[in-house]
């Protein structure tokens, strides 16, 4: 199973003594199940600064892997309560960084449904934010006023 998808993602960043930097995206996508997991992929915009590049969450179990691939590759590994070492390469040269997953919820069917993520990242072992994502995936029929709860 494949199929086009809209993606409704609301994020959040928090770093130390800076406001929270909020970001609201509607992007069309596919959804596609792999045995017992989904893979939901997206090409992002402008909008988040990460032009060109292809955006790929996979959901399996307890697990969600967020990996992106052009510009600026990286993977994370969201587990709830576990902290993962991931890579994170620029242009301007590769990181190590921690993601510590504070909350996991990711509730996906052949129609749609939600992944939420409440993560800690830290570079070099300090606490450097923390952000959340929520992403709301419906089936594309139906229009972008499909997407209003």
């Amino acid at each position: 199973m494949e199929k086009e998808v809209l993606i409704s993602i609301k994020g959040m960043q928090k770093y130390e003594g800076t406001p929270p930097d909020v970001m609201e995206l509607v992007t069309k996508g596919r959804l596609a199940r792999d045995g017992e997991g989904y893979t939901l992929s997206y090409q992002e915009s402008e909008l988040t600064g990460l032009e060109g590049t292809l955006t790929t969450i996979q959901v399996e179990g307890e697990q969600v892997t967020l990996m992106r691939v052009g510009e600026f590759n990286s993977q994370l590994v969201f587990q709830e309560g576990r902290r993962h070492l991931s890579m994170y390469n620029t242009p301007y040269g590769a990181m190590a960084i921690g993601v510590n997953t504070r909350h996991l919820l990711a509730s996906l069917n052949d129609q749609g449904g939600d992944i939420e993520v409440d993560y800690t990242i830290e570079v070099d072992h300090a606490l450097a934010g923390r952000n959340t994502f929520r992403i709301h995936v419906k089936e594309a029929e139906g229009g972008l006023d499909s997407l209003k709860q």
